[in-house]
């Protein structure tokens, strides 16, 4: 006697969460960190000039958010990660 066995097909399907495809990190406004801090964490995560981290710095201020910088998932997550310790209100999203 043999036992009854089933015979189970498995199919893979792929989802594409592509890696390569690019990623945005933005900084969004808040009522706690001065402007010169928020300038001088863009300088240090990034390492921005003066003058590119203080035009990011003020569409933050006048817009409520910027994208301050774009490129892979893995970077993304880390400088999201970054900009969050020196406690700005950042997030990561994934460009259109």
């Amino acid at each position: 006697m043999t036992p009854d066995i089933e015979e189970i097909t498995i199919t893979e399907t792929e989802t594409e969460t592509s890696l390569d495809s690019p990623w945005n990190v933005i900084v969004y406004d808040d009522p706690v960190n001065l402007m010169s801090f928020v300038t001088l964490v863009l300088k240090r995560v990034f390492g921005y000039p003066q003058q590119k981290a203080e035009a990011l710095m003020m569409e933050v201020h006048k817009l409520g958010s910027s994208v301050v910088w774009t490129g892979e998932r893995e970077k993304a997550e880390l400088y999201v990660q970054q900009l969050q310790t020196y406690q700005l209100l950042a997030a990561m999203k994934k460009a259109n």
